[in-house]
């Protein structure tokens, strides 16, 4: 039935940048969910899709984005919550690619930006799993971004499959939405293990989980 994993980069093969976004929240004294608040207010053309499109660079997205957040009556650093991305590559997401590429298309599906600091999650810590994936695709790189349906086609047509050959894995709803829509069987991931079991479920494949 299916063809190919889709696999989402932060928050799936990397560790969720949430948790390290509230410990900044707090301390800044600032509601808890104020960053995603920020983030959820025009999120087609705010400062982050714009970063995420390679529509402006770094110190222009920090501008944008602390002009946003004052309208919403919150004073945070871009840089700041930018560094909040920094996160650890999930070994058990690893180690079940290794045993799915034996059967499966494998496909990165990732909104990052061009930061020039490898060190951050958009800023190349990938670089290592390349050899994973059969097709990587960056909105930094194609112009457009998760959840435009531009970026989920631009994938298919990449591994030259149907939308319902394809399982694809999001911690984000917003995310996962348009692709289930087109016909994908779509994971939330919000603990790995969890997900992992479920999509060894969908694909009949035994997974590490641990």
């Amino acid at each position: 039935m299916f063809r190919a994993v889709l696999f989402d980069f932060g928050g799936v093969i990397l560790t969720s940048p949430f948790d390290a976004f509230a410990r900044y929240e707090r301390s800044r004294g600032v509601d808890e969910g104020a960053i995603r608040r920020i983030n959820a207010t025009n999120p087609d053309t705010n400062a982050w899709a714009r970063l995420e499109r390679a529509e402006v660079d770094l110190e222009e997205f920090a501008e944008l984005f602390e002009a946003e957040a004052r309208s919403l009556g919150y004073e945070l650093s871009g840089h700041e919550v930018l560094a909040c991305l920094r996160g650890e590559i999930r070994p058990e997401m690893v180690r079940a690619i290794e045993v799915l590429r034996e059967d499966f298309a494998i496909g990165l599906l990732t909104n990052n930006f061009v930061s020039g600091n490898p060190e951050w999650s958009s800023g190349g810590s990938f670089a290592e799993l390349h050899d994973l994936f059969d097709v990587i695709v960056e909105s930094s790189v194609v112009g457009c971004r998760k959840p435009e349906p531009a970026f989920y086609e631009y994938a298919l047509d990449r591994l030259a499959i149907r939308a319902d050959e394809a399982v694809f894995l999001d911690d984000l709803g917003v995310n996962l939405k348009p692709a289930a829509a087109m016909g994908m069987h779509t994971i939330k991931v919000t603990d790995a293990a969890t997900a992992l079991s479920e999509l060894g479920r969908a694909v009949g494949v035994e997974l590490p989980v641990r």
